[in-house]
């Protein structure tokens, strides 16, 4: 799978100009945007916010009622979620007062076994959610210090920058139109994709501006070692996936993890976005800087 999807990637990069290879991605990057700005425009939030983030109550609870019948049975509520996962169903509701949530509590213990009851305040989830913008905020920064100070350019820097920015921006707007909230788990999973980006991208900068050899030649072995990376990676998460998605359906005793569900199925859209803008955006990128005239002799000898 990794040497045919190499080999496209290398012939079509070799049969398109520069503005053809950065014309898709920056498409993409521009409809994710106009995305996240439509979700925040009409809900105050660029994504969906789990409870973490919102405040709330989760109730998880063994039972062989139907999520369909206990929505109803508890639509008094302000319930938000109800799934099923594994021989268990996991319910949400949103902010409540307290005789309220004591009366939601005193029900569920009084019909159910094996209960599991988590309850986060509106206050800490605010808290959280300006926690979470000044880790993404931190980390992002810190990455683009420590690739300026890798190459000392400012245009293979921006490049490098600009392929990480679309990455998470990508993944963002997928996890807004698939529905998946932002919680602590998904949000390490955006964290993860600023390391998986930049390890890519400084993989593919690193060897058209210090290697020596003609620029295509160069980008085509970068392109065969990142695209083994990435396609490994991306077997590992799949297998994740599929085992903490559907493993329920074939072992009974087997739960669904949704944790693992969401983080995993989140790194994959990265990664994919992440093989675009590595060997389209930031290709096109580097391809023109290293060959414009007055460093031509420098990066392609």
């Amino acid at each position: 799978m990794a040497t045919g999807l190499t080999e496209f990637l290398d012939n079509f990069v070799k049969s398109h100009d520069n503005r053809q290879l950065l014309a898709f991605p920056l498409a993409v990057l521009a409809l994710s945007l106009v995305v996240l700005l439509v979700s925040f425009v009409s809900s105050g939030s660029p994504l969906i916010l789990g409870m973490e983030f919102q405040g709330g109550t989760q109730i998880s609870l063994e039972t062989t009622e139907s999520p369909a019948v206990l929505e109803n049975m508890y639509s008094s509520y302000p319930i938000t979620d109800v799934r099923q996962a594994g021989s268990r169903v996991i319910m949400q509701f949103g902010i409540m007062d307290n005789e309220q949530q004591r009366q939601l509590e005193e029900d569920v213990m009084g019909r159910y076994s094996n209960v599991q009851i988590q309850q986060v305040g509106p206050v800490y989830g605010q808290e959280l959610q300006v926690q979470a913008l000044q880790a993404l905020a931190i980390s992002f920064i810190g990455m683009a210090i420590i690739v300026f100070l890798i190459f000392r350019t400012l245009i293979p820097s921006a490049a490098v920058i600009l392929s990480a920015f679309s990455d998470i921006a990508i993944a963002a707007a997928f996890m807004r139109v698939a529905g998946i909230e932002l919680s602590l788990g998904t949000l390490a999973a955006l964290l993860m994709l600023i390391g998986y980006s930049v390890d890519s991208d400084i993989l593919l900068t690193n060897r058209v501006l210090k290697r020596r050899g003609p620029v295509e030649e160069k980008i085509s072995r970068a392109m065969h070692t990142g695209i083994t990376m990435t396609t490994t990676t991306l077997a590992a998460l799949t297998a994740m996936f599929i085992v903490s998605t559907f493993a329920y359906l074939v072992v009974p005793s087997f739960t669904q993890i949704t944790l693992l569900s969401q983080i995993s199925i989140v790194l994959i859209a990265g990664l994919f976005a992440d093989m675009m803008n590595t060997w389209l955006l930031n290709t096109g990128i580097l391809r023109w800087y290293s060959l414009k005239p007055e460093f031509r002799g420098r990066y392609n000898r």
